[in-house]
């Protein structure tokens, strides 16, 4: 005999005369688990890419997530790869396609809170969010660091 209920993500089942509760995944999860968006790689060694690259101790997730940014400052690509539950993969894959088609000023307001709750994330799973924001910050760090000489008044200025 089994037992689910749908939205409370609890599933009992006697197995061996025993009850066992078995934590299941909301269908956000599951569609970004089974059908991940943007995975792959873009190349690190590109000015226009940034690369974001987090892990979280407690549990060894590790995520690593990479944005392209065109001349405009806007992200015309994203891409991930993670190592970690499915919480932790479908938060990489939504930050990729939010982040998509943003400014670099408007993907860096991407709360944690706000993946967490489009993929009801059960407070245990909280840090897979937080992992998703910190990755996003990371990448965007990346890219300001490797092109701040660029928008550097002495870099346009020459001496002599």
């Amino acid at each position: 005999m089994a037992l689910l209920r749908t939205g409370s993500q609890l599933l009992r089942a006697h197995l061996d005369g025993k009850a066992v509760s078995v934590a299941l995944y909301h269908k956000n999860v599951i569609d970004h688990y089974e059908n991940p968006r943007n995975v792959g790689s873009l190349d690190k060694n590109n000015k226009k890419v940034g690369t974001g690259l987090v892990g979280a101790p407690a549990c060894g997730d590790v995520m690593k997530l990479q944005i392209e940014v065109d001349e405009q400052g806007k992200i015309v690509d994203a891409k991930f790869k993670t190592f970690g539950c499915g919480s932790a993969i479908a938060s990489s894959s939504l930050a990729t396609e939010w982040i998509k088609g943003k400014s670099i000023e408007d993907a860096a307001k991407i709360k944690n809170t706000e993946i967490a709750k489009e993929l009801c994330l059960p407070p245990v799973k909280l840090h897979c969010s937080m992992l998703a924001e910190d990755a996003i910050r990371a990448a965007l760090s990346d890219y300001k660091l490797k092109n701040q000489s660029d928008s550097s008044p002495a870099s346009s200025s020459s001496t002599g």
